[in-house]
């Protein structure tokens, strides 16, 4: 090994969560013993007698009194990783899916970046992996798209290191299933990096297969936890940030040090104007009731400030807005402007009229909005951009002036 990755290593610690899977737990543990030395089982509370299943191993093992979900349990691990000086822990299912073997594979990842949390991905390609699987997995890395703008490619993989102050600073809705995906969505937040290796994985056929996943409370649970997440993703409220430097986490909660966190690292003048130019363009468009969902995702495409862009985009709610873009796409169409005269020959529309027409409208909708937008746009991102500016000049003068 290279010095750093020994170095991860020597502070790294295995952890297997389990729920009543002691058929397979203790081959697993015994495959990860043959990785690395340090390796904890936490019992969630299982009926079935775990300890005996991994008698004669050298491994840790911790027990939960009831079963309270698998974000408790490498919460529970997080805990014990600190105080017997772990900085990470690397977490594996107990169901044998994952390969301990690729162990080395993220304490090489993660000694090139310590700061990050490491996702395995999980190579579908060529596993009996069910379609449910599949189809969660898109699903979840949609929306950490649309909710962070950092691209997850599995979510929900739970072969993962995870640095334990990143673990211990954050706060969770879910302890549950949900919570690989949230833990994700919130590090982004915090500025926390995320880095994905492949990993590959294993199905056993459909009859051995051991779940603990419900389906129906499962997907409520996430679908609460995304409409959550989405919501608090476009709240003015700036979000806590964590700074890895020097072997260390520095958590800043301060509004003062994180605005000028954010303004120094991706939020400079230039990207709020562009996401507030952005915003506008999607608001002028008639994108009717999906205007919100389609900005959000525009903007984390980008890389781009969804809070501005969601802002700037009430410029543009009815009448004045669109009724503009109307009139633009009209006389492009027409050559001339709508008038109150066009309006009164309504009253005698039938209600196939009414339809035809109100198509019309919302075609010449979209084309003025193909010039009105861009005009707007740079008129807001001009704004934005100088009032970022003199902002963060003033955020300089005031810090400045606090450390004399």
């Amino acid at each position: 090994m290279i010095p750093q990755q020994n170095k991860i290593a020597e502070n790294l610690l295995v952890v297997i969560p389990v729920f009543n899977h002691a058929a397979t737990v203790a081959e697993v543990a015994r495959r990860c013993l043959l990785q690395h030395p340090d390796v904890l089982v936490v019992d969630d509370g299982s009926t079935e007698d775990i300890a005996a299943a991994l008698q004669g191993l050298d491994v840790k093992i911790t027990r939960h009194d009831r079963n309270r979900g698998k974000g408790h349990a490498i919460l529970t691990a997080a805990r014990y990783a600190s105080q017997h000086n772990k900085t990470h822990i690397l977490t594996i299912d107990a169901d044998g899916q994952h390969y301990p073997e690729q162990i080395p594979d993220f304490l090489k990842a993660s000694a090139e970046q310590p700061g990050a949390v490491i996702i395995g991905v999980r190579d579908f390609q060529d596993s009996s992996a069910p379609l449910s699987s599949r189809f969660g997995r898109a699903f979840g890395n949609f929306w950490v798209k649309i909710q962070t703008g950092c691209k997850v490619h599995d979510i929900q993989s739970g072969y993962r290191v995870y640095p334990v102050a990143v673990l211990n600073s954050l706060r969770y809705m879910f302890h549950t299933y949900a919570f690989e995906d949230e833990v994700v969505v919130r590090a982004c937040w915090a500025g926390v990096s995320v880095r994905e290796i492949p990993v590959k994985v294993f199905y056993a056929a459909r009859e051995d297969r051991v779940s603990h996943f419900h389906k129906f409370r499962e997907n409520v649970r996430l679908t609460i936890l995304n409409t959550c997440l989405t919501i608090r993703c476009i709240v003015p409220w700036l979000h806590l940030r964590m700074h890895y430097e020097n072997g260390q986490f520095h958590t800043i909660r301060n509004p003062l040090h994180i605005l000028k966190t954010q303004l120094a690292e991706d939020n400079t003048p230039l990207k709020l104007g562009l996401a507030g130019a952005l915003g506008v363009v999607m608001g002028a468009l008639p994108l009717i009731a999906c205007h919100t969902i389609a900005t959000l995702y525009a903007a984390a495409c980008l890389r781009l400030n969804k809070i501005v862009a969601i802002a700037t985009g009430h410029i543009c709610i009815p009448p004045f807005v669109p009724a503009l873009c109307i009139e633009v796409g009209y006389f492009l169409r027409f050559g001339r402007f709508l008038t109150l005269k066009d309006a009164s020959s309504l009253k005698d529309a039938t209600f196939l009229d009414l339809g035809s027409m109100g198509l019309q409208r919302i075609a010449e909708w979209f084309l003025g909005s193909l010039i009105v937008g861009p005009v707007l746009a740079l008129i807001t991102g001009a704004i934005i951009f100088f009032l970022s500016c003199n902002i963060r000049n003033s955020i300089t003068w005031i810090t400045r002036t606090k450390t004399q």
